[in-house]
């Protein structure tokens, strides 16, 4: 079964969860080929397995190389281990694991590593289905995840008009990444949550240090971020993830490559960052869980 084949019947058990990007209707798998709305808007699958259900180009600074060293780092060096057994164990608490599936949706979700790892995670304690959907305005991160995650569901989507129907997620994650709360708090079920992953001051502090002057890079509060959440939905549970990894050069470079901080920063800096052997990296991140506004 090709992968193109394969996307197309896992979508097709979940059609009820998605509407027409362009006019909202319902959609439904065709000839396991493309994926039409009442109103025959067509979107095909992929050969690689994934659907583009954006309605209009998008413009991105993500590469194929980032994405690349992006799963190098998640799941060859699982830089992010401690991180996603906290998500797994903050799901597993707050969502009840007696119900027939849970609909987990990753918004940037990049090459797919978190989301699938988490569903491998949490899927263990659930006597049913965890389905992941994952969705990014970068074509090369979906097609990234795609290719390497057959399990889940792959869009290319923008998060400010995403093509689900309301209420039909129980988690949405949302890791260092922007956040539409409109849309989220459209597509929660009523008991449903988000987790969200913001840095705190000692995120990648060494990267800072070393590319960067004193200055507001070397330094990050998430002050105004954690508020914005709070006031769109509400706190219930949040945990404090701290932890350092010493990683060898091949991993620093696959850190600086993913990483947008150096985007702005001095190539000589970068350069003379990566002649070291080795690095010890401080990992400094607050998981937040938000419930939905009733």
């Amino acid at each position: 079964m090709t992968k193109k084949v394969k996307s197309a019947k896992h979508v097709s058990e979940f059609e009820s969860i998605f509407k027409c990007p362009m006019c909202e209707a319902s959609m439904k798998v065709f000839e396991l080929k493309s994926f039409i709305c009442s109103n025959n808007h067509t979107f095909d699958f992929t050969k690689q397995g994934y659907l583009n259900l954006t309605t209009h180009p998008m413009k991105t600074k993500y590469s194929k190389d980032l994405f690349k060293a992006r799963r190098k780092l998640i799941a060859e060096d699982t830089f992010f281990e401690p991180l996603i057994q906290a998500f797994a164990e903050m799901i597993k608490r707050q969502a009840d694991i007696k119900r027939e599936s849970l609909f987990i949706l990753d918004t940037e979700c990049g090459e797919g590593s978190h989301l699938a790892n988490i569903c491998d995670k949490v899927g263990s304690d659930f006597e049913n289905t965890v389905t992941g959907v994952g969705i990014d305005i970068s074509k090369e991160g979906i097609l990234a995840a795609a290719k390497n995650y057959t399990n889940q569901i792959w869009t290319v989507a923008d998060l400010a008009n995403t093509p689900f129907k309301d209420k039909r997620f129980d988690v949405i994650l949302n890791i260092l990444s922007p956040s539409n709360y409109a849309e989220f708090n459209r597509l929660l079920r009523a008991d449903g949550f988000v987790i969200k992953v913001v840095p705190r001051s000692g995120y990648l502090k060494e990267i800072r240090e070393a590319l960067f002057d004193k200055s507001a890079k070397q330094d990050y509060s998430n002050i105004d971020t954690i508020d914005r959440f709070n006031e769109n939905l509400p706190i219930v549970d949040r945990l404090r993830v701290q932890y350092t990894r010493e990683l060898n050069n091949l991993s620093m470079q696959s850190l600086v490559q993913m990483t947008p901080l150096t985007w702005i920063a001095n190539e000589k800096r970068i350069k003379s960052f990566l002649e070291r052997d080795s690095v010890e990296i401080t990992v400094n991140l607050e998981i937040l869980i938000g419930g939905k506004i009733s």
